[in-house]
C-alpha cells in the first residue's frame, strides 16, 4: 500500500504567498528560517547558499546541541571557520551575523528547547529545512530511531505550532526504500509501523534489540535506510495541515560549482574510497562495474531544497510532493566509468601523500577480494607501520586500512545493487525553475553536469579540502608518482615471474610424482 495524500495549510497566509512571491529572492526576503543539521555536510552547504544568495533573509536560526565541553556558540564559531564560508567572509561578512544559534537536541523530548527559545521559534519562523539525521550506516538501531524517527516526530510537533509557517522541507534519502528496486516519488507504507519500532526501542534493552535487529531490518541493508523510510511515514501521518515537501537525495558528494568546485569536508562513503584510490592504498573494491552509481553533487541538492521550498509554497497542492533528487534517472554513470575517471584524474593531479601508483579492480568475487585485501591492503600497511616504528614515528597505516575496509563493507550493498528512481516531480521542478528564469542561479537539472569535469574537480577538492595539500606540491607529487609507476611495473613483473616460477615448480613436482 502507498499514498501521499495530505492536507496543507490554507487561508490568508497562502493567498499572500501566491500573490507576492513571483521570484525566489522575493520569497525568501525578510523571512525567518530554521535549519536543523546545519553542522553536517549538507547543512553547511545549505546555510552558505541561503546567506550568499539572499542578503535580505532576516534571520537563520540553527538548532545546535552542546558537544563535549563546547557550547553552542563555540560550535557555531567552529562551523563558520569552514572554508565553505570563505566567499561570504570576503564579499559579505555581515551576512554571517544573520545566523542565530538555538540550543536544542532532536534526541530529547520537546527537542530540549528552553521555553523562551521555543516560543520565539513558534512565533517567528516562516520556513523550515529539516536536515538533521544520523547518516551512519552502522548506527545502533535505538540511536537511529531516536534521531531519525522520533526526532522527525518532535520536529513536526514544533512545526504544527508555528503561527507564520509557509514552508517545510524534510530531507530524506533516495534509499529510504532500499528494499525495493523501483522507487516512485511516493511515500511507501510498510507492514512494520514507526510506532512499533519506537515501542520496541523504548521497552527493550540494547542486548535484546541487537538480537532482533536483523529481523526488524528485513531487506534493508542498515538502520539508516530503515529509519529514514519510517520517518517519511511519520511525515505522512503528522504532516496533515503542514505545507511540507520531501527531498530525497541519493549519495551526496562534493560540490560541482558552488560555492567552490570540489568542496567537500568529510571522508565518508565514496569520498573516502576516492581518496584512498588516489593515494594508491586501495587495490580492490567489491562492486559490479556494470551497474549505475547514483551520486549527486551537494550544490544540486541545496538548490533543489531551496527551489522545492519556494515551489511548494507558491504552487499550493493537497499532496505531499516528493522529489527523488538523483542522477541515475536523467544522467546516469556506471561504476566502471566513475572508477576510470577517478583513476585518470588521480594520476593527473596526484597528492604528495600518494603511497603507491593508483590502480584498482572492481570485483564481485568476495573470496578473491578478501585475499587481495590481505595481500595488497593490510600487508603493505603492516610493513609501513613496522618501518615507522623503527624510525620513531607513530604507526597509523594499518589502522587506516582497517577503517576504510570497514567503510567499504558498509557501502557494498549500494555497489552491487541498482535502483530505478522515478523523477517526474523533479522534472516538473526543473521546468518550473527554468520557465521562471531562475536556472542561472539555481541548478536543479543534473543533465547539465559534465562527469569528466566533475570528477576532475572532485579529486582536486579532496586534495585541497581533505588532504590540505597545496597546489605548489603538484610537481613534486607528479615526480614521486612517476617513480611509483616504475616501482609498480617492476613489482607487477616480479609477481608474474614468481607466479610463473611457482607454476613451473608445480609442473616439475607433478612429473616427478607421476614418474614414481
Amino acid at each position: 500500500m502507498r499514498t501521499t495524500k495530505a492536507q496543507t495549510n490554507s487561508g490568508h497566509v497562502h493567498d499572500e504567498i501566491h500573490s507576492r512571491e513571483s521570484s525566489i529572492a522575493t520569497f525568501f526576503a525578510e523571512r525567518m528560517i530554521l535549519v536543523t543539521g546545519a553542522t553536517g555536510f549538507l547543512g553547511k552547504a545549505l546555510l552558505e547558499k541561503l546567506l550568499r544568495s539572499y542578503l535580505h533573509v532576516a534571520t537563520i536560526f540553527v538548532l545546535i546541541r552542546p558537544k563535549g565541553k563546547l557550547s553552542i556558540e563555540e560550535r557555531l564559531r567552529q562551523l563558520l571557520e569552514n572554508p565553505i564560508f570563505d566567499k561570504i567572509r570576503s564579499e559579505s561578512p555581515g551576512a554571517l551575523n544573520k545566523i542565530f544559534p538555538v540550543k536544542g537536541d532532536l534526541r530529547m523530548p520537546k527537542i530540549g528547547l528552553q521555553p523562551e527559545d521555543k516560543n520565539m521559534l513558534i512565533q517567528q519562523v516562516n520556513i523550515v529545512f529539516h536536515c538533521a539525521a544520523t547518516v551512519r550506516f552502522d548506527e545502533p538501531l535505538k540511536n537511529a530511531v531516536n534521531l531519525n524517527i522520533k526526532g522527525t516526530d518532535r520536529m513536526l510537533d514544533l512545526c504544527k505550532r508555528m503561527t507564520n509557517l509557509i514552508s517545510v522541507i524534510h530531507v530524506s534519502t533516495a534509499y529510504s526504500n532500499a528494499d525495493r528496486r523501483e522507487i516512485d516519488e511516493l511515500i511507501y507504507t510498510t507492514e512494520i509501523k514507526p510506532e512499533t519500532i519506537i515501542d520496541i526501542c523504548e521497552s527493550l534493552d540494547d542486548e535484546t534489540i541487537g538480537i532482533i535487529e536483523k529481523k526488524l531490518l528485513g531487506n534493508h541493508p542498515n538502520t539508516y535506510t530503515l529509519t529514514k523510510g519510517l520517518a517519511e511515514q511519520i511525515v505522512l501521518s503528522k504532516g496533515s495541515g503542514l505545507p511540507i515537501a520531501i527531498v530525497r537525495p541519493s549519495i551526496v558528494c562534493a560540490a560541482y560549482q558552488e560555492p567552490f568546485p570540489g568542496w567537500v569536508d568529510n571522508v565518508y562513503g565514496i569520498t573516502g574510497l576516492m581518496m584512498e584510490v588516489g593515494r594508491g592504498t586501495i587495490r580492490s573494491i567489491v562492486c559490479n562495474a556494470n551497474l549505475i552509481v547514483d551520486v549527486i553533487p551537494v550544490d544540486f541538492v541545496v538548490d533543489t531544497l531551496i527551489c522545492a521550498s519556494w515551489y511548494s509554497a507558491t504552487q499550493h497542492t493537497n499532496t505531499i510532493r516528493i522529489y527523488n533528487c538523483t542522477s541515475s534517472a536523467l544522467h546516469p554513470i556506471t561504476w566502471r566509468k566513475f572508477g576510470h575517471l577517478t583513476r585518470k584524474h588521480a594520476i593527473e593531479s596526484p597528492s604528495k601523500y600518494v603511497m603507491w601508483y593508483p590502480d584498482f579492480t572492481f570485483r564481485t568475487n568476495k573470496f578473491i577480494h578478501a585475499i587481495v585485501v590481505i595481500m595488497l591492503h593490510f600487508l603493505p600497511a603492516f610493513i609501513i607501520d613496522l618501518v615507522s616504528r623503527f624510525r620513531g614515528y607513530k604507526p597509523k597505516m594499518l589502522k587506516m586500512s582497517k577503517r576504510f575496509d570497514r567503510y567499504a563493507k558498509t557501502g557494498e550493498f549500494f555497489a552491487i545493487n541498482e535502483w530505478k528512481f522515478r523523477a517526474d516531480n523533479m522534472m516538473k521542478l526543473v521546468k518550473f525553475v527554468r520557465a521562471s528564469g531562475h536556472h542561472n542561479s539555481f541548478n536543479v537539472d543534473i543533465r547539465s553536469l559534465d562527469w569528466d569535469m566533475y570528477l576532475h574537480q572532485y579529486v582536486l577538492g579532496i586534495r585541497k579540502y581533505i588532504l590540505k595539500d597545496n597546489p605548489d606540491t603538484l610537481d613534486n607529487a607528479r615526480s614521486r608518482l612517476w617513480k611509483l609507476y616504475w616501482m609498480h611495473k617492476s613489482t607487477t613483473l616480479f609477481s608474474i615471474l614468481v607466479l610463473l616460477g611457482m607454476i613451473k615448480c608445480c609442473d616439475i613436482i607433478k612429473k616427478l610424482y607421476e614418474n614414481f
